[in-house]
């Protein structure tokens, strides 16, 4: 089986080169021309305190691609789901799949251009950055879960996980899918809180002064999540139950597990803050609309959300400068 990786950045270049490691056909799909230039010419470079090695590679610009494939997996940003997914469309089989390894509920996204039955999701919190044309850095491993929307444990479903191990040999499949997804769409607010400073990750999390933001931008997530009869799911430190619970100890006891995960990654800072301090870029900020949406319906207001998600288009826009001082203002 061919794959196709439709985004070669962190997360879709890291993946693609371990498994064109392990001896798998992969072909990258890229919007990024001196990206696809320099795989080509000189191959993908993985680097970092994880792995370092290079694998000679093939790569698109999506307007090039040609037949049909079995696999797409997409992994762009977020708020390009709906983009890609479009243009990747006409090249799907029509009994083939998309996979979303990406950050976000983007499934939901997928499955209205697809269908549902040709979507599968999953769920990686393994740290990676693109630094440069070819280059990605590995900072450290991360949880990688894959899952049918349905809940159903398939035959692609079980090819796909021995496709990961080649990559991640504790991935795992799980019949909740959604349940990892929500979990992350909590711990990702507290890194786009985080992203407000220029704290690393693991500063953050361990600033007792800010703590209590930290924790309230995650229990909204999980609260909406609660309300809407989504079992949250847990990974490497964060403890969901702990936080709807607002059990002090046992919150406190999950932020200082993720500051110690956090601290063993050389990737310090989230994505979120390197698009906004270093290539000053929008963020996948867009990713939160739906879950505002879905708020409104369910009579939740999310305060501390709604403020977050304006802070941060403020500094997108320049209006906003990354400081403590941000934090200061949603204390209050």
């Amino acid at each position: 089986m061919r794959i196709v990786i439709w985004g070669a950045g962190a997360i879709g270049g890291t993946l693609g080169a371990y498994l064109i490691k392990a001896g798998h056909d992969i072909l990258f799909v890229d919007i990024v021309e001196s990206h696809v230039q320099a795989i080509n010419q000189s191959g993908l470079r993985i680097n970092g305190p994880v792995d370092e090695f290079t694998v000679s590679a093939e790569a698109l610009p999506p307007h090039q691609l040609s037949d049909q494939f079995e696999a797409i997996l997409l992994c762009t940003k977020s708020q390009h789901t709906r983009s890609a997914t479009e243009a990747l469309a006409p090249f799907l089989a029509a009994d083939g799949f998309v996979m979303s390894v990406q950050n976000g509920l983007n499934e939901l996204i997928i499955e209205r251009f697809v269908g549902r039955e040709r979507t599968i999701g999953a769920f990686v919190n393994f740290s990676a950055d693109y630094h440069a044309p070819g280059e990605v850095l590995f900072g450290g491993r991360g949880a990688v879960v894959i899952g049918e929307l349905d809940g159903a444990i398939t035959p692609r479903l079980k090819r796909m996980e021995s496709i990961f191990r080649d990559f991640d040999d504790n991935t795992q499949i799980t019949d909740n899918i959604w349940g990892y997804l929500w979990g992350k769409e909590a711990y990702g607010a507290m890194l786009f809180v985080s992203a407000l400073t220029h704290q690393s990750i693991a500063e953050a999390l361990a600033d007792s002064r800010y703590r209590p933001v930290y924790i309230r931008a995650a229990q909204e997530i999980l609260q909406l999540a609660d309300k809407l009869n989504i079992e949250a799911y847990g990974f490497n430190g964060f403890e969901p139950e702990a936080f709807l619970a607002d059990d002090t100890q046992g919150i406190n006891q999950s932020l200082d597990t993720l500051v110690a995960f956090n601290k063993l990654s050389a990737k310090t800072h989230s994505g979120i803050w390197r698009d906004l301090a270093v290539r000053k870029r929008k963020t996948e900020v867009l990713m939160y609309e739906p879950l505002l949406a879905e708020a409104e319906k369910a009579g939740l207001e999310l305060p501390l959300t709604r403020r977050w998600i304006q802070m941060i288009r403020e500094i997108e826009d320049g209006a906003r400068e990354q400081t403590l001082a941000n934090l200061d203002e949603l204390n209050q």
